[in-house]
């Protein structure tokens, strides 16, 4: 407990700091959070390698009699920081140890500079680029600068010209990821592993690098023909257009996958706003948490300077029993200088005090959505309505997992369990049984016809396979990163072998898109996770909520078995529970591919 304090009163300021960073719209506050992450990472790492509070854990997981007298969470989470000391070196000489300090905060300073780097523009002078489309980027004197891949954009020569300006190398974010991949690997070996990815990926439900690989392969197998099939149609689209130039690449896929899919299914996200309202959807997931869990969120009023922008709403969350389960602060509009990612934070983990009060959860949910207009309130495209869906997910994993100890509060759990709960959020937000209990015209009042949401569900099947394999691609590279070093060739040599290989698109000579992989910081030899999640909660899915996604009974095994455990259970077991078996690679393979297959008519019943 007192080690469960600790932690809390470390995580409280490193989770805040983290966050703060991020999201604070003043400056000055985002470089001081900054600066504290530094600091609190660095004395945790200082305490990872503390003998004495390691030596006196050692005792009491020697001690038999008194490990069997503790329930199966307290043991856990003992191992877990157990766990903790050992990735960190605590086996180690007093220099080796200083060593692995030292490294660790070497690690987390080359990720920041590597995040940092992963977002800056490129600058082209001007005249390189044919006058009719220089109006695309921003000028810059007689510069123009190129901030991403304008993947959107009708126009081949833009895209084309974006890829090749945009993922052009950048000698200092080369070296940047080299001494990144070196140090991970050579933290990970002084530890005592292979490699960085076998120490990444003790604990998880992949549990080593060869499951990954095994389940990436197999996949991939799977996947291969369909996605031929899928490049054979973007190729066909791209010779209809631009006859000139048909040859599919790369900065081909993401645009002509949507033009596929619009042109087949008519989808302009237009016409579906006006029925997702910010207000009409906040509804319907409130309908949907009271339906299958009993839970229901309520605004509450802020205490002046409790909220960091005047538009964050806080909501609390009552259970119709238990009563208050926790906070979370809404930060759903777009800002100056707020970053375009969709995330969640926790600002502080739930655990049992020594008073026996229960400290309750608080946590930040960050959109970017549009504001309301002087016409009309904040709509949301339906992309943006899953993303909600999706970011819910992980509140409520954060909420409901009421676990004794902080440090395995909600989603504080392996990262390929920690998305099963926001994917599964996907699958209620695709369900028309689902939509139709919110999506309403804001004018109107008329509900979201049902072809439409059978039309958008279907569109998304259109080249979800070469999607899918893109991911298998990206996957497979951050294997083979943080896999075995030296590195045989450079990373740009990996990734282009990889991609033409895994993925079949060719590689652009003179391009880099690995020193843009913002991922392989925070998911470090860990890509791999969304995948199996998305496995995972595919066969949760069916297997439970597709007969009817608001059956309380199942609601509340899923509350039992999966999210009440935060990570203070072994996160294959909790899939066990759910399912009542132990899925194979095979079963995570072949749940991935009847997604691609699965006829959404068929659960879009007349309700």
């Amino acid at each position: 407990m007192i080690f469960d304090q600790l932690s809390d009163a470390l995580c409280r300021v490193a989770d805040l700091a983290d966050f703060v960073k991020i999201a604070h719209p003043d400056f000055a506050f985002r470089e001081a959070a900054e600066e504290a992450c530094r600091n609190i990472g660095t004395m945790v790492e200082k305490l990872n390698t503390d003998v004495e509070l390691c030596q006196s854990l050692r005792r009491l997981l020697a001690d038999e009699v008194v490990m069997n007298s503790l329930d199966p969470e307290t043991r856990r989470v003992a191992e877990l920081f157990m766990f903790d000391f050992e990735i960190s070196g605590i086996h180690l000489d007093e220099e080796k140890r200083k060593k692995a300090v030292n490294l660790n905060v070497r690690i987390l300073d080359l990720c920041n500079e590597f995040l940092t780097g992963t977002h800056l523009p490129n600058k082209i002078d001007k005249r390189v680029l044919p006058e009719h489309i220089r109006s695309n980027f921003t000028t810059e004197g007689n510069y123009l600068e190129v901030a991403g891949l304008h993947a959107d954009c009708p126009n081949d020569l833009v895209r084309e010209a974006a890829y090749k300006i945009f993922l052009y190398p950048n000698a200092e974010q080369l070296s940047c990821l080299e001494e990144l991949l070196a140090s991970r690997n050579s933290l990970a070996q002084l530890v005592g592993y292979d490699t960085f990815a076998h120490r990444a990926l003790q604990g998880t439900m992949a549990k080593n690098p060869e499951t990954v690989t095994q389940f990436l392969e197999k996949l991939s197998d799977q996947l291969s023909e369909r996605t031929q099939k899928d490049f054979e149609m973007m190729t066909k689209m791209k010779v209809k257009l631009n006859p000139q130039n048909s040859k599919l690449m790369p900065w081909d896929h993401p645009y002509y996958s949507g033009v596929l899919r619009a042109e087949r299914y008519n989808i302009d996200p237009g016409l579906y706003c006006p029925f997702f309202s910010l207000g009409a959807c906040m509804e319907g997931l409130n309908s949907l948490f009271s339906q299958l869990l009993g839970i229901s969120l309520y605004a509450e009023q802020t205490q002046r300077g409790e909220v960091w922008s005047e538009d964050v709403r806080k909501l609390a969350v009552v259970h119709e029993n238990e009563g208050l389960l926790g906070y979370i602060y809404c930060d759903f509009f777009q800002r100056p200088d707020k970053p375009h990612q969709d995330c969640h934070f926790t600002v502080r983990g739930g655990r049992l005090k020594e008073n026996g009060e229960y400290q309750l959860p608080v946590v930040v949910l960050m959109l970017s959505l549009p504001h309301s207009t002087r016409n009309a309130p904040t709509l949301l495209s339906p992309g943006m309505m899953e993303n909600l869906f999706h970011e819910m997910g992980h509140a409520m994993h954060s909420m409901l997992g009421r676990t004794r100890y902080q440090h395995v509060t909600g989603t504080r759990c392996p990262t390929d369990f920690a998305e099963v709960p926001s994917i599964l959020m996907e699958y209620f937000a695709n369900d028309y049984r689902v939509v139709n209990q919110f999506a309403r015209h804001y004018k109107t009042g008329q509900p979201l016809p049902k072809n439409m949401v059978s039309r958008l569900c279907e569109s998304k099947k259109v080249c979800a396979a070469a999607d899918m394999q893109l991911q298998v691609f990206y996957a497979a590279l951050d294997q083979i990163y943080h896999g075995k070093h030296p590195l045989q060739k450079s990373t740009t040599e990996i990734l282009k072998e990889t991609q033409e290989k895994v993925y079949g698109l060719p590689h652009v000579p003179n391009t880099a898109w690995q020193l843009r992989f913002s991922h392989l910081v925070g998911y470090g030899a860990k890509y791999y996770s969304y995948l199996m999640s998305r496995a995972v909660a595919s066969m949760v899915w069916k297997q439970c909520f597709a007969h009817n996604p608001f059956d309380r009974a199942m609601g509340e095994r899923y509350r039992r078995e999966m999210l009440a455990h935060g990570g203070g259970k072994e996160p294959i077991l909790m899939v066990q529970g759910m399912l009542q078996k132990s899925p194979s690679v095979e079963d995570f393979v072949d749940a991935l591919v009847s997604d691609l297959d699965q006829d959404f008519e068929t659960f879009i019943t007349d309700s």
